[in-house]
């Protein structure tokens, strides 16, 4: 009978520990796969075939220079191991090259049609970038600040505050420790109770269709999934390998806050990061190429925020060109470019917001013919295949819109895909989207301009939050709702928000742009009063009223 044999490794101190480990422990006969999430985890999950002793194992990572305990011993209650061909190599139905939200939601959309899966990952630990060193750290620290923020100051009479940063390293360690345990409860944890799942540490590479190359050993498959994420775009900046750079990777190690940050890159990572530190305590300043941050929102959203981040302090270099970057001291000196004279930036420390690049290198992709675009994204139709028709991609790899629940979504397409030979297409009509700044910057579906681009005939509802009971018992009316309709339908095409926790207004306009629900729903719809959803059903009454000249039970 398979068993589990879970492991605590200690003397594991960085990602190469992780991979000497793995390796040393996949050399001993009859272990059928590895999983070490990371060195942090410090635990690793074997699944061996019968005879296999814990102390074999043992030995095998003592011989590797590392010291391991045996935690638990249980059957695995897995099915048959998977087919051989006649050179030895399993097959399955699913390989995924990638160990991170696209790839987690294909294995178990596979496993629930009933195909066996395998999951090489490499690079990031378990998780990928969204658990790791993307959404759950950022948002955590993000939450941190704003606490620190909300103490040192009270919009209400007669409330003395006062905050500051007493342990910086505690609030990144209490940051990491989180990303250790979700890490571990939902995705170690779960693919380990999956009977259908294998997931092998190491370098996957594509020799075939059909044919992936790990650790020296050939795993086959009918379908292949291509979700190995991506990472930050380094651009050419004279000096830039000179000095040490922060990015998403790394920024959430630190434990010694910075003096001056200096962001290059005014997107929606480059103002979530620097709104954090500067609410931590850091001196921040934004530099972007662009004429306004989060250009792709739209001026009036940009606009908005841009204005609230700079009463907070943080200072923004705009139309700017990096020309060179270079140590000085102890710090960093930026030169940048700007209304055709040259100003240089001194900080302590820089961080990196310059776009994602996909990270499809040796994957042996050229020789199968799969293209990749010039920021190195991987090239799909809208079912999700390559050129390769049994070869597909999911996640940040294939670019566009890289949140964790469009990878999620992406996956699993994928997966069904595959097993089931469908040819389901993505669909992102009623998408949601929500930059974690405060106030939040959300929108859902079209704005004006793109409703004008496609022909629509349409109408915009603008309700500044001043007019909303919520904000202003809150004492914080900063921003507005905006809704777009199409003026003749009166089907709601789109919204845009800037609101203090404005994304939790999305989902009821979200269901409204994917369902087809009139904006006079919504307004006649029975919202709490003193919430801030109530916003939305005002937000839509203004198509028709002036909210400013209606009593608080208007409806």
């Amino acid at each position: 009978m398979q068993q589990t044999i879970v492991l605590e490794i200690k003397e594991m101190t960085c990602s190469g520990c992780a991979r000497h480990v793995t390796k040393a422990l996949q050399g001993v006969s009859g272990v059928e796969g590895v999983m070490l999430p990371g060195w942090e985890a410090g635990r690793a999950q074997v699944r061996v075939a019968a005879g296999v002793t814990p102390e074999r194992l043992v030995e095998a990572v003592a011989q590797a220079g590392y010291r391991a305990g045996v935690v638990d011993v249980r059957a695995a209650g897995r099915p048959p191991a998977p087919a051989s061909q006649g050179d030895g190599a399993s097959t399955y139905d699913l390989a995924i090259l990638g160990g991170g939200s696209a790839a987690f939601a294909a294995a178990l959309k596979a496993s629930e049609l009933g195909g066996r899966v395998v999951i090489v990952n490499d690079g990031l630990p378990i998780g990928g970038t969204c658990v790791n060193v993307g959404c759950v750290p950022s948002k955590a620290l993000i939450r941190a600040a704003e606490q620190v923020h909300r103490a040192a100051r009270s919009p209400f009479d007669g409330i003395a505050t006062t905050a500051r940063v007493a342990d910086f390293a505690a609030v990144t360690g209490q940051v990491r420790t989180l990303v250790q345990a979700l890490r571990q409860h939902k995705y170690v944890d779960v693919a380990a109770a999956d009977p259908n799942v294998t997931i092998l540490e190491g370098r996957g590479r594509l020799a075939a269709p059909g044919v992936v190359e790990v650790n020296g050993r050939v795993l086959r498959a009918k379908n292949v999934l291509i979700a190995t994420g991506a990472r930050t775009a380094v651009p050419p900046i004279p000096g830039l390998d000179t000095v040490e750079v922060l990015t998403n990777e790394t920024v959430f190690g630190l434990d010694t806050l910075p003096a001056h940050l200096i962001v290059i890159g005014g997107g929606y990572i480059g103002v979530e990061t620097a709104q954090a530190f500067r609410r931590l305590g850091s001196e921040v300043t934004v530099v972007d190429l662009l004429p306004r941050i989060l250009d792709l929102a739209g001026e009036e959203l940009s606009g908005g925020l841009q204005a609230y981040l700079e009463a907070e302090g943080i200072r923004f270099v705009l139309e700017a060109r990096v020309q060179q970057v270079r140590r000085e001291g102890a710090g960093v000196l930026v030169a940048v470019e700007t209304g055709g004279r040259r100003h240089e930036l001194r900080g302590s420390h820089l961080f990196l917001a310059t776009g994602r690049r996909g990270n499809t290198e040796d994957l042996g992709l050229e020789a199968l013919g799969i293209a990749t675009d010039r920021a190195g994204f991987l090239q799909v139709d809208d079912s999700l295949r390559t050129a390769v028709p049994t070869v597909f991609g999911a996640g940040d790899v294939i670019g566009g819109e890289m949140f964790v629940y469009t990878a999620a979504y992406e996956g699993s397409l994928a997966a069904e895909n595959a097993l089931k030979g469908y040819h389901l297409r993505r669909d992102y009509t009623a998408l949601p989207w929500v930059v974690f700044t405060d106030p939040q910057v959300a929108g859902v579906g079209m704005d004006e301009r793109e409703a004008g681009a496609a022909g629509l005939p349409y109408e915009v509802a603008r309700l500044p939050l001043d007019q909303v009971p919520r904000a202003l018992a809150a004492r914080d009316t900063r921003g507005f709702v905006k809704l777009i309709r199409h003026a003749e339908t009166d089907v709601l095409l789109g919204a845009r928000i800037l609101a203090p926790e404005g994304g939790e207004l999305l989902m009821e306009l979200a269901l409204a742009v994917r369902y087809g629900i009139p904006v006079r729903e919504l307004a006649a719809a029975f919202h709490p009063y003193l919430t801030l959803s109530e916003a939305v059903k005002l937000a839509a009454i203004t198509f028709g009223k002036d909210v400013s000249k209606l009593s608080c039970c208007a409806a």
